[in-house]
């Protein structure tokens, strides 16, 4: 996850993607049931090792994304504005069916995840920061740590956040919220500015195992 993470979307220029704004309500950033690729317009994606393998597909009650990592890492970018004032609560839709066996973000050797979403955030005019919120193989729910930025991009700092962790909901669709103000000040210790970025990931080469992953949407909104 460490050296995936710098590729793309906080090192390259990306297309800005065409948001959906209802009010100051809601912004979706993407919503797979209404796209007609599986990298949606304004999107990027991004092969650090090995074949990306995705599609889009029926599932239950819609259209989803289906990610499939074979020791592999990709990942999907693109470059948002979201003023957190009015928009504080992030909002995604996810569903695993295989995690990286014996993947652990905490372990050089081990760090794959089936399912990855990189928040990124405007500071200053080089530095920049990135929640980087994760499905782990082993590392508990609710486990937090700083993630050293590569040598080639020192003014980066990025910490992980376990939102869920084993195979227990595996092959469940999970709705998760965060309010994304409040884990930056717990995290970084002041109130953040606009986020500029999101990823969605995927990787197991370092477990040289497979992962699969779902996804439904993206959207920040003003109230969980």
């Amino acid at each position: 996850m460490r050296c995936p993470v710098t590729s793309g979307l906080l090192i390259l220029g990306l297309v800005f993607v065409p948001v959906t704004v209802r009010g100051a309500q809601e912004v979706v950033v993407v919503d797979f049931g209404k796209v007609n690729a599986p990298v949606p317009e304004g999107w990027k994606l991004s092969e650090k090792e090995g074949k990306a393998e995705l599609a889009l597909v029926n599932d239950g009650n819609g259209q989803a994304l289906r990610l499939e990592s074979v020791s592999s890492s990709f990942s999907l970018n693109t470059e948002v504005e979201i003023d957190l004032e009015q928009t504080p609560y992030l909002e995604w839709q996810w569903k695993i069916t295989e995690v990286p066996k014996e993947g652990d973000f905490r372990n050089d050797d081990a760090d794959d995840q089936a399912a990855q979403l990189f928040v990124v955030f405007k500071w200053g005019y080089l530095r920049k920061e990135a929640i980087a919120y994760i499905w782990d193989s082993t590392a508990p729910a609710g486990t937090m740590a700083e993630i050293p930025a590569p040598l080639f991009y020192p003014f980066l700092k990025i910490t992980a956040v376990v939102v869920e962790s084993g195979d227990a909901e595996m092959g469940k669709w999970v709705t998760v919220t965060r309010n994304v103000v409040e884990d930056y000040r717990k995290l970084f210790g002041r109130e953040p500015e606009k986020v500029e970025g999101i990823r969605i990931q995927i990787n197991s080469q370092h477990t040289k195992s497979r992962a699969e992953a779902y996804w439904k949407s993206v959207i920040f909104r003003a109230h969980p």
